[in-house]
């Protein structure tokens, strides 16, 4: 996770009063005044989460619809632009996805759900990251058939409830999300509150993401924090958690230069789109699919207490340089550090040892499975 450094003015979310008043640590992130962290510390949020709930802020992403005269059309006209199944969705069902390039890398990765509610059949519902939601509008604005329009939404929060406690914690302010299955979506009230919810998150356990309207987010998130099982998480814990989980995070993990197949994303891409194709970059998805990548997204773990910080230089035996660390830090349930990178795919299997080049010294690591920590999703 890295801090903005710029100079120009940042956005604030719907609940940037809420976060100073909790003592929230500000910095800058994808433009926005995001908390880091609150006073109990990134290791104890994260460790919360695990073990109950914690409340993230992250409306700072990009939602959006997409809208046409039906679910066919929009979906065909999506597809044209990731390497996804998008026809296929089922109503109230959320997919994880890519745009790529006409080179096969990665513009983004995001979400995309197909509304439940028939009155909005011919809708997609959006979420991108913050980085790069410019990047993704002028993109789909580009990209898309004219008969589908896209209309940013700029009038709602984002929240994240995750770990164990979440579904009791919403269960007492609304009902209903117990038979909620991992990455489906429904609109109901919480709080009284109309809202979109999708089982879903980037912490790797249990979890839900709320779209509330703005001026209803604080009520709401106050109203969540009231639970005794639940405390306000910063991006720190967000990173810890999502690291161990073994999730990308774009600009890190994922970018431009990057492959779905190299980031070990292809179980996002169904048979039918593996197969047909249709979409940006398919020349070099399709051969890797077949043949494989050159290089792989590995799991490594660090000998020693030092953690390996993203840019960190991975070298072989014979002290070759053969690639870089993408995320890397101090993982909490694990008790060590941990990181993630890119090797050549002949040193990819777990166990291969390899070298780290940290602070001028050279540590030994080696390739881990990934995640660090299994899923705790609702299967």
């Amino acid at each position: 996770m890295s801090e903005d450094t710029t100079d120009t003015p940042l956005l604030t979310t719907p609940l940037d009063k809420l976060h100073v008043s909790l003592g929230g640590r500000m910095v800058g992130f994808a433009g926005y005044s995001m908390p880091v962290q609150y006073p109990a510390g990134i290791v104890t949020e994260h460790n919360h989460t695990r073990s109950k709930a914690g409340l993230f802020d992250v409306s700072h992403m990009g939602q959006c619809w997409l809208k046409g005269d039906s679910h066919e059309a929009v979906a065909s006209a999506l597809e044209k632009l990731l390497p996804g199944e998008v026809q296929a969705l089922e109503p109230g069902r959320t997919r994880y996805t890519q745009f790529t390039n006409q080179d096969g890398g990665i513009i983004d990765d995001l979400m995309v759900t197909r509304p439940i509610d028939p009155a909005d059949a011919g809708k997609l519902y959006l979420v991108v990251n913050a980085s790069r939601k410019d990047v993704d509008y002028q993109l789909l604005k580009e990209g898309l058939d004219p008969s589908v329009t896209l209309e940013p939404i700029e009038d709602r929060a984002l929240i994240a409830l995750q770990g164990p406690s979440s579904e009791t914690v919403i269960n007492s302010l609304s009902d209903g999300v117990e038979d909620m299955a991992f990455m489906s979506s429904h609109s109901l009230k919480i709080a009284g509150i109309d809202c979109w919810i999708s089982r879903s998150g980037y912490s790797g356990e249990d979890g839900f993401e709320i779209s509330v309207p703005s001026e209803s987010a604080s009520s709401l998130a106050e109203q969540l924090l009231s639970h005794p099982d639940v405390i306000a998480c910063g991006l720190g814990a967000r990173d810890s958690l999502r690291l161990e989980a073994g999730l990308c995070l774009y600009g890190n993990d994922i970018d431009e230069t990057t492959s779905p197949i190299e980031a070990g994303l292809i179980w996002s891409i169904s048979k039918r789109r593996r197969e047909a194709g249709g979409f940006p970059g398919e020349d070099r998805i399709k051969r890797e699919i077949a043949d494989g990548a050159k290089r792989k997204r590995v799991g490594i773990l660090p000998g020693g207490r030092a953690p390996a910080r993203d840019g960190t230089e991975i070298t072989n035996e014979p002290g070759n340089v053969v690639g870089k660390i993408t995320s890397g830090g101090f993982g909490p349930t694990l008790g060590g550090p941990v990181a993630m990178g890119y090797v050549p795919t002949e040193l990819a299997a777990v166990g291969t040892s390899l070298n780290l080049m940290v602070r001028g010294k050279t540590l030994p690591a080696s390739v881990a499975k990934l995640p660090f920590v299994p899923p705790n999703f609702k299967r």
